[in-house]
């Protein structure tokens, strides 16, 4: 197994952020719905007030195949880890139902099902949905 190294996200990383941003849509079947640019990424992530913050994994020595690596897990942990110095209690992350590897890989590490234990279900007002709650 490479050594993977994880680490904050840097300004210059936008560019390959995008395209695993692309890479995900794609593997989701959602490729459409991917409307943000480097630009976007960049602003909204490196600018005064930013909306996200990103760690990035870095397989030392580059390997051809991410998958199967440990990677998820290990920027998982690293998340909780980050989480828990900024005084979070917990986090949150969403699957597909069709993505039976993730959700198993998030039980092996801890997570609850919150669709089986609390039946929660995710929402998403975008568009003309959100555009009309905001009277525009």
């Amino acid at each position: 197994m490479a050594s993977v190294r994880i680490r904050e996200a840097e300004e210059g990383d936008c560019g390959d952020i995008l395209g695993l941003i692309r890479e995900l849509a794609e593997f989701e079947k959602l490729s459409d719905q991917v409307k943000i640019s480097e630009e976007a990424l960049r602003a909204d992530g490196f600018g005064e007030n930013p909306f996200y913050h990103c760690l990035v994994a870095e397989s030392l020595p580059a390997h051809a195949e991410p998958r199967g690596q440990g990677i998820g897990s290990k920027i998982i942990k690293k998340v909780a880890e980050v989480g828990l110095d900024k005084g979070c209690s917990h986090f949150r992350l969403a699957v597909l139902d069709w993505n039976q590897r993730a959700m198993n890989l998030y039980k092996a590490l801890g997570a609850q099902d919150l669709t089986e234990v609390e039946g929660w279900h995710s929402f998403c007002f975008k568009g003309e949905a959100m555009r009309k709650l905001a009277g525009k």
